[in-house]
């Protein structure tokens, strides 16, 4: 059973910290605690709300053996995210977004079972055995080309049942190509993007390495949790494993004046 992060462990961890408020959504102000010097203070009563429904809806997807793809390629959470996704047996993009992944899925498994192919022959000796060192050297080099492409989605055979993305602004394309194709999405809610873009939000500081780290680790477990109790249906009732409701310390009592959590150093910001 999955557990949530406390109050205080969000406040460490600086889910609370959003954009300056110049760059602050309207849509985003539901979400928002106040503010601090300029910058946006989340709300972490709704971020722990949302992370539950997140994590159970995710449990649910996982519990039916969907496909869940994790999209981050900030270099500051890049290993995260590969990390986290390859724990759970999911595909992930952590380059750069391939154009049409989604939208022309279709063309973009021809170079998944070509990067398959070049791999096939290059781990059974056959691109040594027949062809001369100079064309292995070409081949090689498109193995690592593809490898960059879609080495990370070299296992999805069809689209997912969803995707996680960490960042929206910079994965504009991956959010675009997902509403075109009605792949549910699930996403970090700073206080700069739409969430009405989103279908499964969370209210989460996007830049900070600790934020990520915590966020992107509950997806993972929330996924290995569904896939070790796989739903079961009876008479068309559902059965499914939810988060533990944690204990919660109020944002107010815990925050200076400042937006630092009391007795605690500010999170890292990447």
């Amino acid at each position: 059973m999955l557990k949530l992060p406390t109050m205080l462990e969000l406040l460490q961890a600086g889910v609370h910290f959003g954009h300056k408020t110049v760059r602050r959504h309207p849509k985003m102000m539901p979400y928002i605690f106040g503010e601090r010097g300029g910058i946006n203070i989340i709300d972490l009563d709704k971020t722990l709300s949302m992370t539950k429904t997140t994590l159970v809806r995710l449990q649910e997807i996982a519990a039916r053996g969907g496909t869940v793809l994790f999209v981050g390629t900030k270099k500051q959470v890049s290993d995260t995210v590969r990390h986290e996704a390859e724990s759970c047996g999911m595909p992930y993009v952590t380059n750069r977004w391939l154009g049409g992944t989604f939208t022309n899925f279709s063309e973009v498994s021809k170079q998944i079972r070509r990067y398959h192919d070049l791999k096939d022959k290059k781990e059974s000796g056959v691109l040594a055995r027949k062809y001369t060192k100079k064309e292995q050297v070409v081949f090689l080099r498109e193995i690592d080309e593809l490898e960059k492409k879609v080495g990370g989605i070299s296992n999805m055979r069809r689209l997912p049942e969803a995707i996680i993305i960490i960042d929206c602004k910079k994965e504009k394309t991956a959010l675009r190509e997902s509403k075109i194709v009605n792949v549910p999405v699930f996403a970090l809610l700073d206080t700069n993007v739409n969430p009405d873009d989103i279908n499964y939000g969370i209210p989460a500081n996007d830049d900070a390495v600790k934020t990520v780290n915590m966020m992107v680790h509950l997806f993972a477990e929330a996924i290995k949790a569904g896939q070790a109790h796989p739903v079961v249906e009876r008479s068309g009732a559902v059965t499914t494993t939810t988060p533990v409701k944690s204990k919660v310390t109020g944002q107010a009592s815990l925050l200076s004046e400042n937006g630092a959590v009391v007795g605690t150093p500010f999170s890292d910001q990447a």
